[in-house]
């Protein structure tokens, strides 16, 4: 039987040697997914504490069809977008105009470009579509599961996105130019 799995139904029987061991080899990255969407170390801290309580909480809930990270990732994930829903961060549906949707696998960035800069320039965009972007690129969401975490529709999803990356390769580009002069 697999480490993980055993570790998983001693916390379902709440025990607690056991769930040190699982806050013990997930925490770093949990703070480091919290420390994308959340700019305070001390919030991301607290937002990583309080999605492990939740994780702990619930863990009656966790199915195996998905691995343990991955739906704490989930938990982590929108206890941070709380967190900002509560400083006033408001999804709203935007006005969807006839966009012309572009492939979205379709992220042009220049060779040069380090995967820090793009994480560097995501961090200067507008709050709603630095979340958007993130779920998507970095967390791997589609639209539909990105509508549900956000309880927002689709096309707000598909827009902010487009937005975002629209915004992400002006700010490249603008980079880009100012690295060759």
């Amino acid at each position: 039987m697999h480490k993980d799995t055993q570790l998983i139904k001693l916390c379902k029987k709440r025990n607690e040697v056991a769930q040190m061991q699982v806050y013990d080899t997930y925490a770093q990255a949990m703070f480091t997914i919290a420390c994308r969407y959340l700019n305070d170390e001390e919030d991301a801290k607290d937002a990583m504490q309080e999605g492990f309580l939740k994780a702990f909480t619930n863990i009656e809930k966790y199915q195996p069809e998905a691995t343990f990270g991955v739906w704490l990732k989930r938990i982590i994930i929108n206890q941070c977008l709380d967190v900002l829903k509560k400083n006033k961060l408001e999804f709203s549906a935007v006005e969807v105009t006839e966009l012309q949707i572009i492939n979205e696998d379709d992220w042009h960035f220049d060779s040069s470009i380090t995967k820090e800069e793009i994480l560097l320039a995501v961090n200067e965009l507008n709050e709603k579509h630095k979340i958007v972007v993130k779920l998507y690129l970095l967390e791997g969401y589609d639209h539909e599961e990105i509508s549900d975490i956000l309880e927002i529709p689709v096309k707000t999803s598909r827009t902010h996105l487009r937005r975002g990356k629209l915004k992400l390769q002006d700010l490249l580009k603008q980079k880009y130019n100012e690295a060759r002069y």
